[in-house]
């Protein structure tokens, strides 16, 4: 019997666009191994696996891989996921319908939220089970632009300088002067892997941004870059948008209160996608924060395992 699977496109609402995801259902009776072989056999930058939740509570259990290592947490596939377990319940329902979700993840329980509309991308948006925390480690300017074909003055805008974030995922969060420096960049994985600091047992992806972004409804520009994930370059990453709200914050000293802003990543892979960041913040701090997008079906099928 064929095991389904599905395609879709997250964080975007149009097909072909966005970061393409592979979602395996019913995938209790797989092995770690045989889940990356699967995540191989794909060749997107992550695979996520249905299974049966622990707690009769909560909706599902995800196992989260990259084509070469399991990941804790991730944007795109919990999105996705949300998206897909929704749309194979309900369908497509005659009217707008409004879910909440409990996904367990290796980072923690993920609380998501979707939204079905007919005729329309399926929207999800998601409590982030961490906030960001910036860990320490010390950057070489000269270095870093080496590893990116730039020049050093080309990193750094107003108060934004190399810094190090995890929300369950660890990035050097690289910022660059504007967007023609970002799409100059020329990503150079062997000298990352010889600056890149380890943290949580991983090494850091690289993540590129600056202010503004081609859709003028966008605040922040960026491009994501991890060879130790088997990921050439990301179309859009919600772990790191989740990481760069902590870099946001403190940053731009944002005011206390709600904060809503729009990334967008992919653009020079032609896959723009659009991550939804929400944060609020109190006493200066960031007391909760939400990552959402669309997310498009794009085909669906059976494997024969």
């Amino acid at each position: 019997m064929a095991r389904r699977y599905a395609i879709y496109d997250v964080f975007t609402s149009r097909r072909l666009e966005g970061n393409p995801l592979a979602v395996v259902f019913d995938a209790d009776d797989l092995s770690d191994a045989a889940m990356q072989a699967i995540a191989q056999e794909f060749n997107l930058s992550e695979t996520v696996f249905i299974h049966r939740p622990a707690s009769t509570a909560h909706s599902a259990r995800l196992r989260i891989f990259t084509p070469s290592q399991e990941l804790p947490f991730a944007g795109h596939p919990t999105v996705g996921a949300a998206v897909a377990i929704a749309e194979d319940f309900y369908g497509e329902p005659e009217r707008g319908l409004d879910l909440m979700q409990v996904l367990e993840e290796k980072v923690g329980p993920v609380r998501a939220a979707v939204r079905l509309k007919p005729g329309q991308a399926t929207f999800a948006e998601f409590d982030l089970p961490r906030k960001p925390v910036r860990l320490d480690a010390r950057f070489e300017k000269q270095a870093i632009a080496d590893a990116v074909s730039l020049k050093a003055t080309q990193i750094g805008f107003e108060n934004h300088v190399i810094s190090f974030w995890s929300a369950g995922v660890p990035f050097v969060m690289v910022p660059l002067h504007d967007v023609a420096a970002v799409a100059a960049v020329e990503f150079d994985p062997q000298r990352w892997e010889q600056l890149a600091p380890l943290a949580e047992g991983r090494l850091a992806g690289a993540y590129l941004y600056c202010r503004g972004g081609i859709n003028h409804m966008a605040r922040f520009h960026a491009r994501m870059f991890a060879p130790e994930m088997g990921i050439a370059e990301d179309p859009a990453t919600g772990a790191a948008a989740a990481a760069l709200a902590g870099a946001i914050n403190v940053f731009d000293e944002l005011m206390d209160g709600h904060h809503p802003m729009l990334i967008e990543q992919g653009v020079e892979m032609g896959r723009p996608s659009f991550i939804h960041l929400h944060l609020d913040v109190a006493a200066g701090r960031i007391s909760t924060a939400r990552i959402g997008g669309h997310a498009v079906k794009i085909a669906e099928g059976g494997m024969l395992l």
